[in-house]
Formats: C-alpha cells, structure tokens, sequence
C-alpha cells in the first residue's frame, strides 16, 4: 500500500479540484481522513480476521461498494455543515474513499484489491505497479521505507501538487470571472 500519507494526499488534491469556492474545514479533514479510512481493516488481524480473507485487508473494505456507502453516509452527515446537497457530496467522498484502492492498486506487493466484494472477491492490480508496497509500522524507517517514499514523492505527491496548482490557478479564474 501507498503510505498513510500519500493518501491524505490524493484526497486533498482531489478535494482542490471540486473547490472551486471555499469549504469548510471539515471539507478538507474528510478529503485527507476518507482516503485513509480503508486501511482501519488491518486491524482485523487482532480480532483473528486472515490477511487474504474477504474482510482482511484489501478486501470489503477497499471495495467500490464500500466508498459508496462511506461517500453517502458522510454526506449525509456533513451536508448541512458543508453548505451542499448531499448528492454531489456523496459522489464526491465515495470517490475520495475509492481513490485508495486504485492506489493500493498501483503497488507492487500485498493482495490485490477487491474492487467488487462483496458481490465478487477477486483481487485486482492495475498492470502498470510503479509504487513499492510501504513496510508498515516501524519497519517504514528503514532503506525500503525511505526509498517507497521518495517514489511516492515522485509518483503521487508530485502529481498532486500540479493538480492543486492548476485547480487553484482555474478557481481563481473563475472567480474572477463571477462564475
């Protein structure tokens, strides 16, 4: 999997690219906490759930379903504090929750993603897997964790600050524009 990090990351760009306007702050903590939130189901190897089970890692949790059901119950939350319908908010943080799948999804180690559990549990990897699976807990501070980082930089962050730039160059364009 990507780092914790690099996750919050995507969310955030994403979040640049449907702000056109200001959001509140609770906007911008659920772009960088719902990317994250899949990776709650390793967790589940304490409580006796297997690693390549359906409900261990990578499996519901990562699923398509799951950021849907995620996208629409923190709309429904968070829609009135937001000052936005609830549809487009649920479309939006189901696609910031998905966003960690194709993530994990570009890694090269661990299971593969189960995009359509719970209705179909195959594991998935995109063909291109130019991210190195992150050592998890202290092993991240070692060479391996350094070098999945500094591609992540690469990879992700990278990428998302352009996104952020050019989103935040087009909101300023349109605001300028009164549109």
């Amino acid at each position: 999997m990507p780092t914790v990090m690099s996750h919050a990351v995507v969310g955030a760009a994403l979040g640049h690219v449907t702000a056109y306007r200001r959001r509140p702050r609770a906007f911008w903590l659920m772009s960088a906490l719902l990317p994250v939130l899949p990776d709650l189901d390793v967790f589940g190897r304490a409580v006796g759930i297997p690693f390549y089970s359906s409900w261990g890692h990578r499996g519901v949790s990562h699923s398509l379903a799951a950021a849907a059901v995620i996208g629409i119950a923190t709309a429904l939350l968070l829609h009135r504090r937001l000052g936005a319908g609830p549809a487009p908010l649920a479309v939006y943080f189901a696609a910031v929750t998905a966003s960690h799948g194709l993530l994990d999804a570009l890694t090269t180690g661990g299971p593969g993603v189960a995009f359509f559990a719970p209705f179909d549990t195959t594991r998935y990897f995109f063909p291109w897997r130019p991210i190195p699976v992150s050592p998890l807990a202290a092993h991240f501070f070692s060479a391996w964790g350094w070098r999945v980082f500094t591609v992540e930089l690469a990879m992700i962050w990278l990428p998302a600050g352009v996104v952020m730039l050019l989103a935040r160059a087009l909101a300023r364009t349109l605001n300028a524009a009164g549109r």
